[in-house]
């Protein structure tokens, strides 16, 4: 992967909070375009569709691009492992109705490190759903091919990528194309209906604290095979390797984490402290370096705090408390960002949408209304703070030090290795809290 050249000017944490009101205003814009499935924009023409990543998140982005424009088609597909693209084709084409929309010949089919060149030179929209170690690689590309982009959360692993890929980010809509991220929640009409609540309307006067939480069982994980290399069983494996998934904290939790950017209009925290661990999640190497674990505090200029707990926890004997739930605390009141109630001084319900794949719909219902008006959306700012926030958490808890915004944005943290090859490659450290710095 390209190496990132250091200028004599890293962005700072004034720089995020400059274009941080009108990037919000704009995304809540696009937001409210979240139409029922069924209900499309304008036009007939082909928008040829590009997968990039055909894991169980890729297959479904492509599947909800579908959903989004009756005139997409999926017309090229590419993955690093043939048995997992062909995997997903053929769920792509289980349904005959949803078959007649998929046109991926052998011939579109890109296998291996440069699968995604064949892909984006093959559409107009590219969804990038690999692992998010590779995600700056691949935006830059999708740039340099002058293609529109629906973008995986998270978008990089560590604060060199994540500073190419600010740069990157920043070229979409002044070029023409759309770039579109993967955090659905901003695209979920209740919740962007409780923001405004929130903060048009003051309905729980000034915000205090935050609390978010992500309490889950476990994840997949594949064994590994004799004829795995040890850099195949990571790529496999690469939820429990930090280098490519930047940890649960990053990967996962980062939904999480959005909400609490959202609610306080993406203005970065000054400092966070976090403590995390392994105490289910043990096994070696099955389990790579990851915590199972977080719990961040992050602390605002003006006081706000944000409280972050995070686990994935599978029990062997029981299972353990699991919930996703966030909430804001105003001086007026408190609103429940997953139920859409506030209660205090101004008390006030909204409605629920009765399926989740709503909002991953209305994602790509925007991107394509987005094309067809000729009216690009840029999601790009908002996606990497709520990145580098993530990944601020993380360099605390490694390194049980306390984690201003200006280290963790001018980190010389790079988790890439050496080479990109099929071969040895060194099973990395856990973290040790203490024993570990900040770089």
């Amino acid at each position: 992967m390209q190496q990132e050249h250091s200028s004599k000017s890293e962005p700072s944490r004034r720089d995020f909070v400059k274009g941080a009101a009108a990037t919000t205003a704009a995304v809540a814009a696009a937001a409210t375009m979240a139409i029922p499935r069924g209900v499309y924009a304008q036009g007939t023409d082909v928008i040829k569709v590009g997968l990039v990543g055909c894991g169980g998140r890729g297959s479904g982005a492509a599947q909800n691009a579908m959903n989004g424009d009756p005139g997409v088609k999926i017309v090229a597909m590419g993955d690093m492992f043939e048995d997992k693209l062909a995997k997903s084709h053929q769920a792509l084409t289980a349904d005959p109705e949803v078959a007649k929309r998929v046109d991926v010949p052998k011939d579109r089919q890109f296998v291996g490190w440069d699968a995604y060149k064949g892909v984006i030179a093959a559409s107009d929209v590219v969804i990038l759903a690999t692992p998010p170690h590779f995600r700056p690689l691949h935006l830059q590309a999708v740039l340099e091919g002058n293609k529109h982009c629906f973008c995986e959360k998270p978008v990089a692993t560590d604060p060199v990528h994540l500073r190419m890929m600010m740069k990157t980010s920043e070229q979409f809509g002044k070029n023409g194309k759309s770039l579109v991220s993967g955090l659905c929640y901003r695209y979920d009409a209740p919740k962007v209906e409780l923001m405004k609540k929130i903060h048009d309307e003051n309905a729980i006067g000034d915000i205090r604290n935050i609390e978010v939480n992500y309490l889950t069982g476990g994840l997949w994980s594949n064994k590994r095979q004799d004829a795995w290399s040890d850099m195949e069983f990571q790529l496999r494996n690469w939820l429990y390797f930090t280098w490519l998934s930047g940890d649960m904290i990053v990967e996962q939790h980062i939904h999480s984490l959005d909400k609490m950017m959202w609610t306080k209009k993406d203005v970065p925290p000054a400092y966070c402290y976090s403590s995390g661990g392994r105490t289910v999640r043990t096994e070696r190497p099955q389990y790579g370096n990851v915590f199972d674990h977080f719990c961040t505090t992050y602390v605002w200029e003006d006081g706000t705090k944000g409280f972050a707990h995070a686990r994935q926890w599978a029990g062997e004997k029981h299972l353990c408390f699991a919930e996703v739930s966030d909430f804001v605390y105003g001086t007026d009141g408190v609103a429940a960002l997953q139920s859409h109630v506030i209660t205090g001084k101004n008390p006030w319900k909204g409605k629920t949408n009765k399926h989740s794949s709503v909002m991953y719909d209305a994602e790509h219902v925007a991107l394509m209304k987005s094309i067809r008006d000729g009216k690009p959306i840029n999601n790009g700012s908002y996606m990497c703070t709520s990145t580098l926030v993530a990944i601020m958490g993380r360099m605390a808890a490694y390194t049980g030090e306390k984690i201003t915004w200006e280290q963790a944005m001018n980190s010389k943290e790079d988790l890439a290795p050496k080479a990109y090859a099929f071969g040895p490659i060194p099973l990395p450290d856990v973290a040790v809290p203490g024993t570990n710095e900040y770089v």
